[in-house]
């Protein structure tokens, strides 16, 4: 959707300065990480990003999106993606999808010499990764949380717990999860398509969750993953991240 975020951008009014810009390097592109950047600046109409991810550590090849390459894995794609802050077309690079053995195995290769900034990774109260969360932010990555909201099969649409606090909140279920994301030091990127409910998930401020409110959402008894890696060549998580 990158030709549709660029000229909602300008369609906008709103200066490109003051609007943070992500797109990702997706597997098909791990070995033309050159050629990814500029086409994804060529589609937005825009002379740089402010953040740049590696979307899954899983390079494929772009004739077949079920092989991988055996000769390149993400490690190449950093050395690559750290050229790209020099360049001034990126001003931040990053990971998505990186549990705590790849980020120890990218972290502790000799070329890495750029932490990344961010680590965007699936994060909601069914999925609360909090020991990958306590890692990154010990190495000062930030955590960025998608699928923040679960899904609509998620055992999250009819929790009762969320639903009580939601209730004793005057709040909806889904401004409870982004306040419990805001609370754990992440970002939230709710997706919507619907006006209402994005202005809904904006109103966040002159309220929190209390500590003990924060910890029932943690300790949901029921785990579950929006999105899994049944569908890559390798495997990536490790569950590594409770």
């Amino acid at each position: 959707n990158e030709h549709e975020v660029g000229q909602g951008i300008k369609d906008s009014g709103v200066p490109r300065e003051q609007i943070w810009v992500t797109t990702k390097l997706d597997n098909p592109w791990h070995k033309r990480v050159e050629e990814g950047i500029t086409s994804s600046l060529k589609d937005l109409d825009m002379a740089y990003v402010d953040l740049y991810l590696i979307h899954w550590p899983s390079s494929t090849d772009p004739a077949d999106l079920k092989k991988h390459y055996p000769d390149w894995d993400f490690i190449k794609t950093w050395q690559e993606m750290q050229k790209l802050p020099g360049s001034g077309r990126v001003k931040n690079i990053g990971v998505s999808n990186f549990g705590i053995k790849n980020m120890e195995k990218l972290l502790n290769d000799e070329s890495c010499k750029t932490v990344p900034a961010v680590n965007q990774i699936e994060l909601h109260p069914n999925n609360p990764s909090p020991k990958l969360v306590e890692y990154c932010q010990g190495k000062n990555i930030h955590c960025t949380a998608y699928s923040c909201l679960g899904s609509t099969n998620s055992p999250l649409a009819k929790d009762p717990v969320l639903g009580e606090i939601a209730s004793n909140k005057g709040k909806s279920p889904a401004q409870v999860l982004l306040m419990w994301g805001l609370q754990r030091g992440t970002s939230v990127i709710p997706k919507s398509v619907t006006a209402s409910r994005i202005e809904a998930n904006f109103q966040l401020d002159g309220w929190s969750l209390t500590d003990a409110e924060m910890k029932q959402l943690s300790s949901r008894p029921d785990r579950f993953k929006v999105c899994g890696d049944d569908w890559l060549p390798v495997k990536v998580f490790f569950g590594d991240d409770e």
